[in-house]
């Protein structure tokens, strides 16, 4: 049987309000809910991106690379500075857009995809 669609992404978070507070005003992503400090769901899209506590997660789960898309990545790299992540690379592709690699308060890895101006 083929895989359906994907449900979500999630980061492992220890400090849920902390993380949250980022992700929601670094990269103004809308709660879709939250469930104390178990679990806090953002929507991206058609897509769900979460933070999960470590109880939650997976056994042995730490991190994830989770790569969005945006359209003016130097404000946003702006703004999720000021917030407490850091940038930590950018590469060119070419036609295929850019990306630039951040780590947030809790040094997970995230990136910011912008495709080519056309």
């Amino acid at each position: 049987m083929p895989l359906g669609a994907l449900r979500s992404v999630y980061t492992v978070a220890n400090d849920m309000d902390l993380m949250q507070a980022f992700y929601a005003e670094a990269l103004e992503l809308p709660l879709a809910f939250r469930d104390r400090d178990n679990w806090c769901q953002f929507k991206v899209g058609q897509f769900a991106f979460a933070l999960s506590s470590p109880s939650e997660a997976a056994t042995g789960a730490r991190g994830s690379v989770v790569v969005f898309g945006a359209t003016d990545v130097v404000a946003l790299a702006q703004r999720i500075e000021r917030l407490g992540g850091l940038h930590l690379s950018s590469r060119d592709m070419g036609s295929h857009g850019s990306v630039a690699t951040f780590a947030d308060p809790e040094n997970n890895l995230f990136q910011i995809h912008a495709r080519q101006s056309t």
